[in-house]
């Protein structure tokens, strides 16, 4: 586990994408994937076989009709133990993408079991757990919407992933199970939080720093750091560039403005770093991007006619 590999980012049409669903099938017994991990959360349904699931070092069976629960940058190794082989569902999405990362930091609560390692009671939902329940058809929805890729199939995705985790939770919930996120975070710093990512929404375009938001905590900037990065699962500079860059993203895509214009009003200090933090979450420069988003605009239009 050691040796275990930081997986990159996916990217369809040079584009870093934020949810992907695939269908993965094997021929016998073999090693499904060598130990990795990445920023996603990862969903695995499975559709037949039986798999033995390494994650940290605990070893877990996975088989049919089971959903297998991988944390954000949990290190895991997947082996197929099936001589007839098999094949599973694999949705993998941003944690940002259950909560408005930039107005709601309450609604962080219910995504950190699965951005801290060993904070989520249960990896595995047995088959006798949720066949009779929506999942298994909201995974095949997932990957049915992400192939056909019709108008309007993030928000699709977006919906079917939360209806998921809603009915994790509540099943938690229901079960009599606390998560293990009361030293991670508490209540008090979640509610200093919000008002740190209530003046960050007003005021991206402005000279921000860690050291004047600490002041606005009124937290040392150390400690500022450490509660920013426990509760956001990120640190403050990066958070304020996923901020500053999903603006820029909306102002490329609904406006004219010019490259330069962009980077100042988002707050970047200058247009070539606008461009090199822009690649950097989005794998593609600022202009290749609006280029790509007019031709798909372009596209649809012609498709309708």
């Amino acid at each position: 586990m050691s040796e275990a590999y930081l997986e990159p980012k996916y990217k369809y049409g040079g584009v870093t994408m934020k949810i992907v669903c695939e269908k993965q099938d094997f021929d016998g017994c073999c090693l499904c994937c060598v130990a990795h991990y990445h920023s996603y959360i990862e969903l695995i349904y499975c559709l037949g076989g039986e798999y033995s699931v390494l994650l940290g070092n605990i070893s877990h069976k996975f088989m049919s009709g089971d959903l297998l629960v991988i944390n954000s940058n949990e290190v895991h190794t997947i082996q197929s133990v099936s001589p007839d082989g098999g094949s599973y569902i694999v949705l993998r999405f941003e944690p940002e993408l259950l909560y408005d990362s930039t107005r709601d930091v309450f609604e962080v609560k219910y995504v950190l079991p699965f951005m801290i390692n060993n904070a989520t009671p249960q990896k595995i939902f047995k088959n006798s757990e949720i066949y009779c329940t929506d999942i298994p058809t909201l995974m095949y929805d997932a990957l049915n919407e992400y192939n056909e890729r019709r108008n309007g199939f993030e928000l699709v995705l977006r919906s079917d992933i939360c209806r998921i985790f809603v009915w994790i939770l509540r099943y938690w919930d229901g079960s009599g199970i606390t998560l293990r996120t009361a030293e991670a975070v508490d209540s008090e710093h979640i509610k200093i939080m919000q008002t740190v990512l209530d003046y960050i929404a007003v005021h991206y375009s402005e000279d921000i720093s860690a050291e004047s938001m600490a002041r606005l905590a009124n937290m040392s900037y150390s400690y500022f750091s450490r509660v920013f990065r426990r509760v956001m699962n990120k640190s403050f500079n990066d958070y304020l560039n996923f901020v500053r860059t999903t603006e820029a993203e909306r102002l490329l895509t609904s406006t004219d403005m010019s490259i330069t214009e962009i980077a100042y009003d988002t707050g970047f200090s200058s247009s070539s770093y606008f461009v090199k933090i822009f690649g950097e979450y989005k794998g593609i420069s600022p202009s290749k991007f609006r280029k790509r988003f007019l031709e798909e605009i372009s596209d649809g239009k012609n498709n309708e006619s």
